[in-house]
């Protein structure tokens, strides 16, 4: 196989790269290699990773390479280096889910994902760090360090899954898993300036996976582009009978519409809350992002969502006291284990009654009802990932639009909130930069299990734009 410059190595697309493995161009060793090296250069100042796997890394590779030269290619991610977010179970290696309670745990088995992504020959090159059991947005980790946003080293990455959005922003992998609840994906894509999605509540098995609220939980890629976010979904999903909650729905290919456009295709905008009590420069992205894809032949149309405004309290409801009932046993037999504002929060789930978490699930249902009305009439909708761009670290609050300080973890589910109550599959895309050059999303949510529409829609976007190819300075 022959060698391409280390440098442009590393500013490959997943898409990119998995080409020139094919072609034998580039060989499954050559992006270990390259991968290794990055991570070494930035990840004392980033701390994306728990642990990596070097030596088990180059072992996969040079095996990875033997089988392409023999012919023997397993598909788009084979030789590909991929982070796991480290709350997903790897067989015969350490998987902490961020924390002391688990620093220890080897799994006996992969989780499903994990398996999928290693059967069709993805090289797992290190597990990324996390807020504390995924509960929380900042990946401000006090066991295993906090995680850095590639931008700029002294703002947040977001969370829960800030170490795999720093880690694909920093190039110092091809593309890695997330969890997403309550906007666990698509909230460091966003401030990390990547791609990544929320699939569909079952589209993908949460077996193997550590929970934090299981009628919410679900697993996704962050990648660099929308293009490298569907080959990696392409592998993940599908049913998986380890996990009841996992839809027996067929898969389909996610690259078959990259190249449709958007001609036809109807935006839905609920204008009382989708643009409402922004930072100007989200506000401004957005829209600017709206009128691209208009000029590319799509529609925008009002929508009038009535009960939207109740998200934020119902999913606080449901986030709060699900984690409380899986943690129920540790945090009574090993309370000074947990770092303190995880424990605050699980002491907190516990304080519900069992009526404000009925009615906190009867409001997802009606939610979700108003949502599959309106997609009678619009076939995506689009708003801001989150309302803000990253915000330093340590800070708990946020002023968005006003001098009043807000909550940080409300504020965060502003938008994310509505896909992950409703079970909608919904997709970050970069749309822009603000005024010291922190990178701002948009989340394009779908109809049930139509994951296609949002990468056609992403898709399109990338194909016009020029903010997903942009790369932090390290």
């Amino acid at each position: 196989m022959t060698t391409r410059p280390q440098e442009d190595l590393v500013e490959l697309s997943l898409a990119q790269a998995s080409y020139l493995v094919e072609r034998k161009e580039v060989s499954p060793v050559d992006l270990v290699e390259v991968s290794l090296e990055k991570i070494a250069a930035v990840n004392e100042r980033l701390n994306a990773y728990i642990t990596v796997y070097e030596d088990e890394a180059r072992q996969v590779a040079k095996a990875a390479e033997t089988m392409i030269v023999a012919g023997h290619r397993l598909g788009p991610l084979h030789g590909i280096p991929i982070g796991l977010k480290d709350n997903i179970g790897l067989k015969g290696l350490r998987t902490t889910a961020g924390s002391k309670v688990l620093a220890d745990w080897i799994p006996d088995q992969d989780a499903t994902v994990a398996a999928r992504l290693k059967g069709a020959g993805a090289i797992v090159i290190g597990k990324t760090n996390l807020h504390e059991f995924a509960w929380g947005g900042t990946s401000a980790n006090p066991h295993y360090g906090l995680v850095r946003n590639p931008w700029n080293t002294e703002r947040f990455p977001a969370g829960s899954s800030g170490g795999s959005g720093a880690a694909v922003a920093a190039r110092t992998c091809y593309g890695a898993l997330g969890t997403d609840t309550g906007g666990s994906v698509r909230l460091p894509a966003a401030v990390n300036g990547i791609a990544g999605i929320r699939p569909t509540i079952g589209r993908v098995s949460n077996y193997g996976v550590i929970p934090l609220a299981w009628s919410m939980d679900t697993v996704g890629p962050m990648t660099r582009t929308v293009e490298d976010c569907a080959v990696m979904f392409n592998v993940i999903v599908g049913h998986d009978p380890k996990d009841n909650g996992c839809a027996n729905i067929p898969a389909e290919d996610y690259t078959a519409d990259l190249k449709r456009g958007v001609e036809g295709i109807r935006i839905g905008i609920v204008p009382n809350y989708f643009f409402h009590h922004l930072q100007p420069a989200v506000h401004n992205a957005v829209r600017e992002a709206l009128g691209t894809l208009e000029n590319l032949g799509a529609s925008t149309i009002d929508v009038n969502v009535e009960n939207i405004h109740g998200n934020i309290s119902a999913q606080l409801t449901v986030e709060s006291c699900e984690p409380s009932a899986y943690h129920q046993r540790w945090l009574r037999e090993r309370p000074e284990d947990y770092g303190e504002d995880v424990r605050l929060l699980l002491e907190l789930g516990e304080m519900y009654l069992a009526t404000h978490y009925i009615q906190a699930q009867r409001y997802r249902n009606l939610l979700r009802q108003e949502f599959l009305e309106a997609f009678k009439s619009v076939d995506v909708f689009i708003c801001p990932t989150l309302p803000f761009t990253a915000t330093p670290i340590g800070e708990v609050s946020v002023i968005i639009g006003n001098d009043a300080e807000e909550d940080m973890l409300s504020a965060i589910m502003q938008f994310t909130g509505v896909p992950s109550l409703t079970g909608l599959p919904s997709l970050n895309v970069p749309c822009g930069y603000d005024s010291d050059n922190l990178p701002i999303g948009m989340q394009i949510i779908g109809r049930p299990f139509d994951e296609a529409t949002l990468f056609r829609v992403g898709a399109a976007f990338q194909g016009v734009t020029d903010f997903h190819t942009r790369a932090p300075e390290l």
